[in-house]
C-alpha cells in the first residue's frame, strides 16, 4: 500500500503547509471569483470576520475546489444545486456568474436549474430561474462582449464567499 494518490489532492498534499493551501485556495478563489469580488470581500473584513474569510480560503477553495476529481464546471453545477436547494439567493447569483466564468452557458444553467425543480422543489427552482434571470439580465444590459460582461457582472456581487 503506497499511501494517498497526491494528484488526487488538489493544493492539499502531503507536507503541504497551512500557507500553501492558503495560496492555493487563493488562487482558485480569484479565478472562479474575479480579482475584484475578492478584492471587495477582503476589504470588508475585520477581526470579527477575518477568520471566516481564512476559514473559506483554505477549506473550501484550498481544500475542495483545487481538487482535479471534478471540472470546474462540474464543481459550478453542484454548488448551483446546493445554493437553490438551501435557498441562498444571494451566493446563486454570485455562482451563477462564477459558472459562467467557469465555461457553463447559460443553456446549461438552465438545465441544472430544470434538474433542481425535481430535486429541490418547484417554488426553489421557480425563485432560482427569476434569479438566473436577473443575473442574465443585467449582464445583457452592461452592453460589453460576453467575457467582459460575465467579469463586470462577477464585480457586481456584494457576497463575501
Amino acid at each position: 500500500m503506497s499511501g494517498p494518490d497526491p494528484a488526487r489532492n488538489g493544493v492539499v498534499q502531503p507536507g503541504a503547509t497551512s500557507q500553501d493551501i492558503y495560496d492555493g485556495g487563493m488562487a482558485v478563489r480569484r479565478e472562479v471569483l474575479s480579482d475584484e469580488h475578492v478584492e471587495r470581500a477582503n476589504a470588508n473584513k475585520d477581526e470579527f470576520t477575518d477568520d471566516f474569510q481564512d476559514m473559506i480560503t483554505r477549506i473550501a477553495w484550498g481544500g475542495i475546489w483545487t481538487r482535479p476529481g471534478l471540472t470546474r464546471q462540474m464543481r459550478s453545477a453542484v454548488t448551483i444545486t446546493a445554493m437553490v436547494a438551501h435557498g441562498h439567493w444571494e451566493e446563486l447569483a454570485m455562482h451563477i456568474r462564477a459558472a459562467l466564468r467557469n465555461g457553463l452557458s447559460r443553456d446549461e444553467i438552465k438545465e441544472i436549474l430544470l434538474q433542481t425543480a425535481i430535486y429541490c422543489g418547484v417554488p426553489s427552482a421557480n425563485t432560482a430561474f427569476k434569479t438566473a434571470q436577473q443575473v442574465f439580465h443585467e449582464m445583457d444590459n452592461a452592453g460589453m462582449d460576453n467575457t467582459a460582461r460575465d467579469n463586470a457582472a462577477m464585480d457586481n456581487t456584494h457576497s463575501d464567499d
